[in-house]
């Protein structure tokens, strides 16, 4: 991904394993996330830098994409998984006191960022079958249809596109 800012990575349809996730069993925790933090398709929602952020994160994206935007379950649970991926990056390398998280989407797309104050950019590493960390942007590159970094004047947003169904 080095030199790569500012570039698109197009991804196949390839899917990873994933654990399966239950859209209904978050829905309180859901919305009370977004009455607590706001809507993250209305401006970038803030969060700090905290390994319990990833949850709120979840949940922020789950409640939009499934209930607010109508999709599947499918694309609900793999975003959801995703934003968790960018999250943990964004807390555990960054350094960071908050990180920013936004939904955007248009015609046959859904779009999620995560913006830090670093520049440093996140390094898509072969995985082995056995190991235990190092899997996120695995997950993002398998999963999402197109990721990439844009760098800013001060940091970073990471970001994944997802191509879906109008209705």
């Amino acid at each position: 991904m080095a030199g790569l800012e500012g570039m698109e990575q197009p991804r196949g349809h390839a899917h990873a394993a994933a654990a399966r996730w239950s859209p209904t069993v978050e829905d309180e925790h859901a919305l009370k996330a977004l009455e607590l933090y706001g809507n993250p398709t209305e401006a970038e929602v803030p969060l700090p830098s905290r390994p319990e952020s990833a949850a709120t994160a979840r949940r922020l994206t789950q409640v939009v994409v499934l209930r607010q935007w109508g999709l599947t379950p499918k694309t609900t649970e793999d975003a959801v998984l995703l934003v968790s991926e960018l999250v943990g990056n964004a807390v555990r390398h960054t350094g960071a006191r908050v990180f920013g998280l936004r939904l955007h989407r248009r015609r046959g797309w859904i779009r999620v960022e995560v913006r830090d104050p670093s520049r440093g950019l996140p390094c898509l590493m072969p995985v082995q079958e056995l190991d235990i960390s190092g899997r996120g942007l695995f997950l993002v590159d398998k999963l999402a249809d197109r990721w990439g970094v844009d760098l800013l004047p001060r940091g970073k947003t990471t970001w994944f596109e997802m191509r879906v169904a109008d209705r």
